[in-house]
């Protein structure tokens, strides 16, 4: 799904009451807010949806997959999603 689709989706559900703009920036803020929340906090968790929260990888060896050359890969941070017993049993994930 596409943003252009998620507020078409999000529109659709609020029978026209508000325009595509307004949905749009109504996502922005969504996601701002949740992405600063992971900042700061390290995770972000919604009820019935999952729990996002930054990972660490450590550094490793990786190999150039042209010349099978061993190279250092530095450890760096993520972001991993858990999803919610309910939302995993509604979209069958084990």
């Amino acid at each position: 799904m596409t943003k252009k689709e998620l507020v078409a989706a999000v529109q659709d559900q609020f029978a026209g009451d508000l325009t595509k703009k307004q949905v749009g920036e109504i996502a922005d803020a969504v996601f701002e807010t949740i992405a600063k929340a992971i900042r700061e906090d390290g995770r972000y968790s919604h009820p019935g949806f999952g729990t996002f929260s930054v990972k660490t990888r450590a550094a490793r060896t990786g190999r150039n997959p042209r010349t099978g050359e061993k190279i250092p890969i530095p450890a760096s941070r993520t972001v991993g999603f858990k999803p919610a017993p309910d939302f995993k049993t509604n979209i069958g994930v084990d």
